[in-house]
């Protein structure tokens, strides 16, 4: 089948989204995620890109001041809005919000799927607050994920669509630091499924608690960059900051 644009896409997949979400292999992945967001935004205000049916949403915003969220699919976004959460319709290249307005901006599965990506990711770092922290989630070729995606092939989202039917691409570290406006430094990778080879593994006994426990330790270790979901912790400088790197780069020029 061909390409399908993403809202069609997302609108097709949002049935289907939540079948496996709710344990084992996918409940580890929205863990160790979640887990990541409230490192840095407990009784913060945050943003998630790409909140589809607000799963991930929805655990935010028991810990932070503010839980937002934005997606371009109405099918994911009836789900999420059913959750009683603050969403809107809205693509990651134009996020509709004013400069400034958030302290977390995150976004995981997302911008793999985004060709504009230096365009998403200004827009992240348009709308995080100076000082503020940008969570954004690739997908990694130099990952065991990606090795089994290539023996296995695009999933099904739906009877008659597979992932393949949408745009993905995978970025490597040193390609995702160059996304990065001048404005936003690297602070450090977390690694999300850095051991997992196959997800029925998390359903078999011993095996899958084994497996949780080493993703929990690899996420945040130099094991990170292998993570089939590699997120950039970045954060906006403040304005001090950003004016001092542009006159040095000014000068060296």
């Amino acid at each position: 089948m061909g390409r399908k644009d993403n809202q069609s896409y997302y609108d097709e997949f949002a049935a289907w989204y939540e079948r496996e979400r709710h344990d084992g292999y996918h409940r580890l992945i929205d863990d160790l995620e979640v887990d990541l967001v409230s490192r840095y935004g407990r009784g913060k205000d945050c943003l998630e890109v790409g909140c589809g049916t607000g799963l991930i949403l929805e655990r935010v915003s028991r810990v932070a001041r503010r839980a937002a969220g934005i997606d371009l699919s109405p099918g994911m976004l009836e789900q999420a809005r059913a959750r009683g959460l603050e969403v809107s319709e809205g693509c990651a290249t134009e996020l509709p919000f004013e400069d400034a307005s958030f302290d977390v901006v995150y976004s995981f599965k997302v911008l793999a799927h985004v060709e504009d990506i230096r365009k998403a990711v200004a827009e992240a770092a348009r709308v995080v607050r100076p000082g503020g922290v940008l969570l954004l989630e690739f997908y990694n070729p130099k990952s065991i994920r990606y090795l089994a995606k290539n023996l296995g092939g695009p999933q099904k989202i739906s009877e008659e669509t597979r992932e393949s039917a949408v745009y993905t691409r995978w970025d490597d570290p040193e390609t995702i630091a160059g996304y990065l406006p001048e404005d936003v430094e690297l602070m450090e990778w977390a690694g999300v499924r850095v051991f997992t080879p196959a997800a029925f593994l998390h359903k078999v006994p011993v095996v899958g608690s084994t497996l949780r426990k080493l993703e929990f330790v690899a996420r945040d270790s130099p094991l990170s960059r292998f993570g089939g979901f590699l997120v950039a912790v970045a954060r906006r400088k403040a304005d001090a900051e950003a004016d001092i790197s542009f006159r040095n780069a000014e000068a060296i020029g």
